[in-house]
């Protein structure tokens, strides 16, 4: 079992940056990759960023491409979200998620992930 605890969410002015970060608690093995989801209100929750545990293989979705950073610490069990050049657009609860197997990119990207943390709010004004 793993539990994962986001962290480093706020309000942030448009331009402005924030980082996030995962705490995952259990054993992460060398199959998992960890992401990034948000959801603002009313959508559908959507894929942001992911990363391979073993090999830090990284994908983004492509409206972050650029301004946002997955990076982890497999040491601490930890995973960051660096995102830059924040727009109102980014406002929604981001979510960190593990997925303990996969087999393609498109696995990757969607949101069939084992395990989800309870999300931490990112609010950007213009």
């Amino acid at each position: 079992q793993v539990q994962l605890v986001e962290s480093g969410g706020g309000l942030v002015q448009a331009g402005g940056s924030l980082r996030l970060s995962c705490a995952a608690s259990g054993r992460i093995f060398s199959t998992y990759a960890m992401g990034w989801f948000r959801q603002a209100p009313g959508k559908e929750r959507e894929f942001v960023a992911a990363i391979t545990w073993s090999a830090g293989i990284t994908y983004y979705a492509d409206s972050v491409k650029g301004r946002f950073t997955i990076s982890r610490d497999s040491a601490e069990n930890m995973v960051y979200l660096r995102m830059n050049n924040l727009n109102p657009e980014d406002t929604a609860g981001y979510y960190c998620a593990a997925k303990r197997t996969y087999r393609s990119s498109w696995q990757i990207t969607n949101n069939d992930y084992d395990y989800w943390g309870q999300g931490t709010q990112v609010t950007v004004s213009s």
